[in-house]
């Protein structure tokens, strides 16, 4: 029964539609692979397991009588926990949170939840979302699915590999710097991250206007499938876009020959690992095959954006701001990474701090400009593959070079699985278009995806637990 967990949401809606599965079947395999799998590498930090199955009981009466609620419905779904749930604790990652339990869902859970999906459990994160890697004083270390000697990547880590494992087929995640691309570049699935606004964040916002809610799914029709679901304006959120009920498979397998794509190898003059390097230059090609107009070229508005720290000073002050408001014994609980990157900010002057803003008011500008002149630009996700656990290298406590500027300006950008490097590891190509331009990374992500073909899942776990029947599925 375990194997149905890997299918895909629409191949799991397509079944429930045909009977030939229930959601009962799909929730206790998850469950399942969740008990045997996630000991090893700790990508989920609560399971609702009671609600969940109430939840699929009810989704099967709805499919049986040929009636569901919307188009999730039955659907097992994870979320970061930095966004609530209602009837689950949201933590942060963070000893210094409470552990009460959330009477209200954030607005982007409320519209999966309204759409049919089963809302079963909670992913972990860095604290409060701070840094690359997945590892935490509440949760401990989240570890990458194909060697679990390395890091999941961060900040959505527990999403990326919960999905990558067969925890459920898609996860809620949210993006300040690349913590939805980099995750899934390092576990193999794929990583969407709005156009700004465009799903609403409420509280899991960032002030500095940085972070963005989305999905990560085994395939691109699966990130469509729930960006269509969680998009739109909300009264939680007035930064949330003016658009609600489009449904962004529509025109998802349209061609993409004409579209001018921009690819840049190393946008940033950061050195990208050659086999990462040859993995996405042979997607490249493939984009060009399908019949895109592909230029390499350099991107000056980027030439000087690792020197601006930009957005390490905005990250830094946000995490000052969060820091100051907790007493003396809650600062003492916190991760060492968060201390340190609250006392940069803290010495950040308010010079300093303009002209940051003013550096990103820049980069909109000329990147706006750069997008008249192409559709798209393609970039490595990430310089180089995860490294070991525990702990964030020095060479890695820099903004992520390759994603972390499409945060500064807002900018739709996706990363897809390219292929493995010789370490047997995931990278990823990463998609990048207009601010507003979603539909067409997705279509070209699809494009890219469809004629790759399929990617492979990580390697069995050897070492995994041994089978426990969850309570209320069948043993």
């Amino acid at each position: 029964m375990s194997e149905c967990a890997m299918l895909n949401a629409a191949q799991l809606v397509a079944s429930f539609r045909r009977h030939t599965l229930s959601p009962v079947e799909v929730m206790c395999a998850v469950l399942d692979r969740a008990t045997r799998l996630d000991p090893r590498v700790n990508g989920l930090c609560g399971i609702d397991e009671e609600g969940a199955l109430t939840a699929a009981c009810e989704a099967e009466e709805r499919w049986a009588k040929r009636s569901p609620c919307g188009p999730l419905d039955g659907v097992p779904v994870s979320v970061k926990d930095l966004v609530a749930v209602r009837g689950m604790p949201t933590r942060y990652g963070s000893l210094t949170a409470r552990a009460d339990l959330e009477h209200t869902d954030a607005p982007a859970v409320a519209r999966l939840r309204q759409a049919g999906a089963i809302l079963f459990g909670k992913t972990t994160t860095s604290e409060f979302g701070n840094k690359i890697v997945t590892d935490s004083p509440l949760t401990g270390v989240t570890r990458n699915p194909w060697d679990t000697r390395r890091s999941s990547g961060g900040s959505s880590g527990g999403s990326a590999v919960a999905v990558a494992l067969g925890m459920g087929p898609l996860s809620l995640a949210t993006d300040g710097g690349g913590s939805i691309r980099i995750p899934a570049c390092w576990s193999g699935v794929v990583g969407f991250k709005p156009s700004f606004g465009l799903v609403p964040a409420g509280s899991a916002s960032s002030f500095v206007a940085l972070s963005s809610l989305g999905p990560i799914a085994r395939c691109v029709e699966d990130a469509a499938l729930m960006l269509g679901v969680m998009a739109g304006p909300a009264s939680a959120d007035p930064f949330a876009g003016v658009e609600r009920g489009r449904d962004y498979r529509t025109g998802l397998a349209d061609s993409i020959a004409g579209l001018r794509i921009a690819f840049s190898p190393q946008p940033t003059g950061v050195t990208v690992d050659p086999s990462i390097a040859a993995c996405v230059r042979r997607a490249v090609l493939l984009l060009e095959a399908l019949g895109a107009r592909v230029e390499e070229v350099e991107v000056r508005p980027l030439a000087g954006y690792r020197e601006s720290k930009m957005h390490s000073i905005q990250w830094a002050v946000s995490f000052a701001r969060r820091v100051r408001e907790m007493s003396a014994v809650q600062r003492t609980r916190l991760d060492p990474d968060v201390r340190e990157l609250a006392q940069f900010g803290e010495q950040v002057s308010t010079a300093a701090f303009v002209d940051a803003l003013a550096a990103r008011h820049t980069l909109v500008q000329e990147m706006a400009g750069f997008f008249e002149e192409y559709d798209l630009l393609v970039t490595p996700v990430f310089h180089m593959g995860p490294p070991h656990v525990p702990g964030l290298p020095e060479a890695l406590r820099m903004a992520p070079p390759l994603t972390s500027w499409c945060n500064q300006t807002g900018q739709p950008a996706v990363s897809v699985p390219c292929g493995l490097t010789d370490e047997g590891l995931p990278a990823g190509l990463q998609i990048i278009s207009a601010r507003g331009a979603d539909a067409v990374v997705l279509r070209v992500a699809r494009a890219y995806e469809s004629a790759r073909g399929p990617f492979p899942a990580p390697p069995p776990m050897a070492d995994a637990v041994e089978h426990t029947a969850p309570v209320g599925c069948p043993s």
